[in-house]
């Protein structure tokens, strides 16, 4: 079955089921605690080393240049889903940032259009179809991408399509370090959060799928959430924690 096809069916149960009162807000909880025992060893073994090793030896203003860049690419999907979403005003800002950017601000590499009253946005496919009401589905870890949803893991397959440099830098070599790059990049960004959160928090998994699902809300509702999605989610997760025997509480770390 092709994959768009195979996109069009998943989504369109999605939608089908929307209405549906779920039991938890995490049924696959037994497979995600897994795969998020996997992602953790494969963070720590080589993720993390990777970004502090690229923290040390890059210069602050280097690396600010380089998730600059990739901001910059990453506001012309905002400026697409932006306009999908019914946002035209915020649409002509996206690509205003992106026009400033790439010109004043050499290919990205310095954000003036921030200071200039054009905002950073962040919104992606998975947000437009929450947006068009489509469910967001079980919660779902996703090998090496982390936390997500079925809605959301399903988005990141035309996204994954449609990045500007992967449409244009026909080299696989390239693409595949630039991608590389961009990872090492966040994961840096991420060092000192992760860091107190593994000192915080005595069920990681939970701490970081309950904190994700509520964040997502925020996304797709652009922060007015209704009250009745709000204690839908918080009803869900109390249910999910409740699911969990006190033998699996505990972190997989």
């Amino acid at each position: 079955m092709p994959r768009n096809m195979l996109l069009t069916v998943c989504l369109s149960l999605l939608v089908g089921c929307a209405s549906t009162s779920s039991p938890s807000a995490d049924p696959w909880e037994s497979l995600n605690r897994g795969t998020f025992a996997v992602n953790e060893a494969l963070d720590d073994a080589l993720l993390k080393p990777l970004a502090k090793g690229y923290q040390l030896a890059t210069p602050a203003f280097v690396r600010v240049g380089v998730s600059n860049a990739f901001g910059n690419v990453a506001d012309v999907g905002t400026g697409v889903n932006n306009l999908l979403q019914g946002k035209p005003s915020d649409a002509l800002a996206d690509i205003g940032r992106v026009v400033v950017n790439t010109t004043l601000g050499v290919l990205g590499l310095f954000d003036v259009a921030t200071p200039m009253g054009l905002d950073k946005r962040n919104e992606d496919f998975g947000q437009t179809l929450g947006t068009w009401g489509v469910a967001s589905g079980p919660y779902l870890v996703l090998p090496l991408l982390g936390p997500s949803t079925l809605r959301d893991g399903l988005s990141r397959i035309p996204e994954s399509r449609s990045t500007a440099y992967s449409r244009t830098i026909d080299d696989v070599a390239t693409r595949n370090t630039l991608t590389a790059l961009n990872i090492i990049s966040i994961r840096a960004q991420l060092l000192a959060t992760t860091k107190t959160l593994d000192e915080a928090s005595l069920d990681k998994y939970q701490f970081l799928r309950d904190a994700f699902l509520q964040w997502r809300l925020h996304q797709v509702y652009d922060g007015n959430v209704p009250q009745a999605v709000r204690d839908k989610l918080e009803e869900d997760l109390e249910v999910s924690a409740v699911a969990v025997p006190p033998s699996k509480a505990a972190s997989p770390r």
